[in-house]
């Protein structure tokens, strides 16, 4: 890949993924559409590979958050309780 089409796609993706941050979500969607579609058309083989273990990467992706969320939901819950009688925490 030309050095100029791997700016353009990497800063596409990148200021795709600031306006999904930033909440303009069409302006985000359409830039990080263009930088994938450039990429893909250099390399059709990865995403293809990519494509078919999308299920596998999106299970992995709700396991780790909800485990992270039930880790936010224990320390949540340890924080909140009042300190035992007699214990030296304070």
């Amino acid at each position: 890949m030309n050095t100029w089409k791997r700016a353009v796609a990497f800063g596409a993706v990148g200021v795709g993924a600031a306006l999904l941050l930033k909440g303009k979500r069409p302006a985000g969607v359409a830039a990080t559409t263009v930088g994938l579609a450039i990429l893909a058309s250099e390399y059709p083989e990865t995403f293809e590979a990519v494509w078919e273990h999308v299920p596998e990467y999106v299970t992995r992706g709700m396991r780790i958050f909800q485990t992270v969320s039930e880790i936010a939901q224990r320390l949540a819950e340890r924080t909140a309780r009042p300190p035992v009688p007699g214990s030296n925490v304070a």
